[in-house]
């Protein structure tokens, strides 16, 4: 039995639809199809299927983010899949070179991974963290989506942002007990993938599934707003490392603090925090453990 998780609210609201076509991929199999957003804790559900029955998870990269909330570290025998049907899919672009490649198991992709502690609460992430423009573009696509139901142009959002609307902050970085300052900040995510923002390259040497369970720190700074605007392009290839030495600094550690001088929105796998003035995160790895509550998560479907 082939159980598909999808959720209705994933694409602009496309997501039921989307996930039919997973029916296409094994026209013999027998599915059941089931609206992950009417679960409140998802081991219930998991709890009550046969252990060789698979699961197939239909939506974006938040889906997959609440998804791996509320497991937690319940990591169930049954074979996970993932299938893209979200407007971003991140996850997807990392693990899979193949763009015709529509199915891809997730069992040994959701093992140790990432903590972020921010505003005083704890989630696991799958992608990375955004915090500066790219959270402010998640915060106004959210400000968008409460007053239209039009689709979302991330593309434009950002740009607004980089020629008059965001300001840059001065922030300091601490990657495993090292700190650094910086000033005039655009950016500073901490990735456990290589792709954030709907398919930028953010941070391209980053391999989710290294031995040390190590994330990357990365800094885009002291550029002004047209130095910033000429290097964004790049990042969609991934060209940025190369290409901007000047504003841009990178890191990999277990354990990644930072914090700006001014409150601003982050993002994690693509859900929006708001009023942030600090994260830190912790890897697999990390020397600190965190102990997460099982099935609880401060992140929605949106």
């Amino acid at each position: 039995m082939k159980y598909v998780l999808y959720n209705p609210l994933a694409n602009n609201n496309h997501g039921a639809q989307n996930a039919m076509s997973v029916m296409h991929l094994d026209k013999d199999a027998e599915y059941i199809f089931k609206d992950i957003t009417s679960y409140k804790n998802i081991n219930t559900f998991l709890s009550s299927i046969d252990e060789y029955d698979e699961v197939i998870i239909s939506g974006g990269d938040g889906t997959l983010n609440v998804f791996i909330n509320q497991l937690g570290k319940n990591i169930p025998k049954n074979n996970l899949y993932y299938y893209p049907a979200g407007s971003g899919n991140d996850f997807m672009h990392d693990v899979c070179e193949n763009p015709n490649e529509k199915l891809v198991k997730i069992n040994d992709y959701i093992k140790d991974l990432p903590i972020v502690e921010v505003n005083g609460k704890y989630y696991y992430f799958i992608n990375g963290i955004g915090y500066g423009i790219d959270g402010y573009c998640c915060e106004e696509r959210d400000n968008i989506q409460a007053k239209s139901t039009k689709k979302i142009n991330y593309t434009l959002i950002a740009l607004k942002g980089l020629l008059y609307k965001f300001s840059p902050r001065n922030a300091k970085v601490t990657v495993d007990g090292i700190t650094r300052e910086y000033k005039n900040v655009w950016l500073s995510p901490t990735m456990n993938g290589r792709y954030f923002g709907g398919g930028m390259q953010i941070a391209p040497m980053q391999n989710r599934l290294n031995d040390k369970h190590t994330v990357s720190s990365m800094v885009i700074s002291h550029g002004n707003r047209l130095k910033v605007l000429l290097a964004f392009p790049s990042i969609f290839k991934g060209e940025h490392i190369v290409k901007y030495k000047k504003l841009i600094d990178t890191h990999q550690g277990n354990e990644v603090s930072v914090e700006f001088d001014r409150p601003t929105a982050l993002q994690i796998d693509g859900e929006t925090v708001r009023h942030v003035f600090k994260y830190t995160v912790y890897s697999g790895n990390a020397k600190k453990k965190i102990t997460m509550q099982d099935n609880k998560t401060n992140m929605s479907l949106v």
